[in-house]
């Protein structure tokens, strides 16, 4: 076991809080097919990335405004299988309400679909990438998401579990817990992550005061 101390968790949304994937999958799956991509590797490149990011990249001549818009309206309608991960309602419940957010690469609207069909807080300076210029990996979001609960980002943990929002977090200056949800032990490593564990059920608040102490399992 490892104690660890900082300031604030900033936790990353699909993969960390909630699982999403099926839906996820099920919505991308389908836009790769009728616009004649490769499912699996949209799905793949869709992980942990702004939609915006992924429409631009495949179809970049095309209205991607008008074809994120859509891939946004299907995402907010696929919430079958959308269910909490272990221990995230646990360790949010724990946590005091100023020293925790989520920043997710979903739009608003879809960030607090899911979060309410998961039976998770929606907390009130959540990051989205409607709030940012540039999404993970560039560290504007994290960056963001410490300013806003007033710490350095330095002394922050960011919660991830894919590759863009691992160095996302260490760009932004913070260590970073990944878990395996998602992607293989591996490429998390090679990514960045400073501690790699199974999912929130493998985090417990010690103490809340004056700084976080953090038992990871």
């Amino acid at each position: 076991m490892t104690q660890i101390q900082c300031s604030a968790l900033l936790f990353d949304m699909d993969g960390v809080l909630i699982n999403s994937t099926p839906a996820v999958a099920r919505v991308w799956r389908r836009w790769a097919i009728e616009h004649g991509f490769d499912p699996q590797e949209v799905v793949a490149r869709a992980h942990g990335r702004p939609s915006l990011t992924t429409v631009r990249e495949y179809l970049p001549n095309s209205d991607y405004e008008a074809e994120n818009r859509e891939v946004e309206r299907r995402e907010i309608e696929d919430l079958q299988g959308v269910i909490p991960l272990p221990g995230a309602l646990d360790l949010l419940a724990s946590l005091p309400p100023d020293r925790w957010t989520i920043v997710t690469s979903s739009t608003r609207p879809l960030a607090e679909v899911r979060l309410r069909a998961a039976g998770l807080p929606v907390p009130p300076r959540l990051i989205t990438s409607s709030d940012v210029s540039h999404g993970k990996p560039h560290p504007e979001p994290y960056l963001k998401a410490a300013t806003i609960l007033g710490f350095p980002a330095g002394d922050c943990v960011v919660i991830e579990d894919v590759p863009a929002g691992i160095k996302s977090g260490k760009a932004a200056g913070a260590r970073v817990i990944a878990f395996r949800t998602t992607v293989a032990a591996p490429e998390l490593q090679a990514a960045g992550a400073d501690y790699i564990l199974n999912n929130c059920a493998d985090i417990h608040l010690l103490r809340s005061a004056p700084r976080l102490t953090l038992e990871l399992c």
